[in-house]
């Protein structure tokens, strides 16, 4: 391990040196190994900070344009990417799956609507036949489970967390629409206008500026407090993950288009594409949404324990919801977050390397909790 000090990179507004400081420290103790934070109010850029290692060994150092797998923050930017077409009038909240995905109306879901899949309510948020972590990166195979198989609890009464097929439930939808895959049309439509490094589907040439996440020392291997016949259970254990996290460091995981879990970008990008809604739709001139779609995202579609993750869950269309004010997130595994804040127009994001235990973000929380105490003295 090298003895090197942390030093950061990018830029900071003098308002948030306390941020700075937090996070330098994070880095320094070895909390964290290698991260970006990012904070944008009103579409400007007042912290744009990195540092770190990009791998275990300590021997690459996290730069500018270092990017990592942010596991299911990726769902904020498959959420975004349908919004755009809802705010172009080419796909309802309102209608039915069915109508852009006919085969999805087989075995009772026929009358789920759009807006329960971006809410995690549609009562399909697994696999009911068994598959493997293959049969995710097959489009048509695992899109046609998903038509085929009946709802597991009544849609749009309760959240069930769709843990890895939000991207495919979502993405089938946005390719009927649009002949583009979910990766594809979020590059040409929403990141590439931006100038945004997020990728769902990530090309081998930018392999080289992966820092492949670390795991936790120890994580759990069954799931003893499931009844095998529970919502929870057959979300959790289908498909079988691989112990370790080493799959995501795969070329097969890294290129596939799993909007649920397989986006890389860092900070910087998460801040730029979701500053969209907190800046009223527009970013530098580029309008992805209008004011009344991001209306939409704060209509709430539940708020109770959720079927799969076991707690609280305030759903909107897209995002999950804080208590107070217009304030929209989500985040992913190890400890990865975006949250917007609509009505004092400020995003902040974090993006890491190093997996948090138990699935939390105990890092971007404090994070995040500096950030608020920045802003609202």
């Amino acid at each position: 391990m090298s003895d090197h000090p942390t030093a950061l990179g990018g830029t900071c507004s003098a308002r948030f040196d306390p941020l700075r400081e937090l996070f330098a420290a994070k880095l320094e103790s070895g909390e964290d190994l290698g991260a970006s934070v990012a904070v944008n109010i009103d579409g400007e850029m007042v912290v744009d900070l990195w540092g770190g290692w990009a791998d275990e060994a300590r021997t690459a150092p996290w730069t500018e344009n270092t990017i990592a797998n942010v596991f299911s923050t990726t769902k904020a930017m498959t959420s975004l990417a349908a919004l755009v077409l809802v705010d172009r009038g080419e796909l309802d909240l309102d209608a039915t799956v069915a109508k852009y995905w006919p085969e999805f109306a087989a075995r009772g879901k026929a009358g789920i609507k759009v807006r329960h899949l971006l809410s995690h309510t549609s009562g399909v948020s697994g696999w009911e036949q068994p598959i493997t972590l293959e049969d995710l990166y097959d489009w048509d195979k695992s899109t046609a489970l998903l038509a085929a198989q009946a709802p597991w609890w009544e849609p749009g009464t309760a959240s069930g967390y769709h843990m890895m097929n939000y991207g495919h439930l979502i993405g089938e939808v946005i390719r009927r629409i649009t002949g583009l895959r979910l990766g594809e049309f979020l590059a040409a439509h929403v990141a590439g206008p931006l100038g945004a490094d997020f990728h769902i589907g990530l090309p081998p040439s930018e392999f080289q500026r992966v820092a492949n996440v670390v795991p936790p020392p120890s994580e759990p291997t069954d799931l003893p407090q499931f009844d095998p016949n529970s919502v929870a259970f057959k979300t959790w254990t289908n498909p079988t993950m691989p112990p370790g996290m080493k799959w995501s460091w795969t070329e097969r995981w890294r290129r596939a288009d799993i909007g649920a879990a397989n986006g890389h970008g860092n900070a910087r990008s998460l801040a730029r594409l979701q500053s969209a809604l907190a800046c009223g739709g527009e970013v530098d001139g580029v309008r992805l949404l209008s004011p009344q779609t991001i209306d939409r995202i704060f209509e709430v579609q539940s708020n109770g324990i959720d079927l799969v993750i076991g707690i609280p869950f305030k759903s909107g269309v897209g995002y999950g919801l804080l208590p107070e004010g217009r304030v929209c997130c989500w985040g992913g595994t190890g400890g990865s977050l975006v949250i917007i804040d609509v009505d004092r127009r400020i995003t902040f994001a974090y993006v890491m390397n190093k997996m948090a235990p138990g699935g939390g973000a105990p890092i971007a929380a404090a994070l995040g909790e500096r950030v608020k105490d920045i802003v609202t003295r």
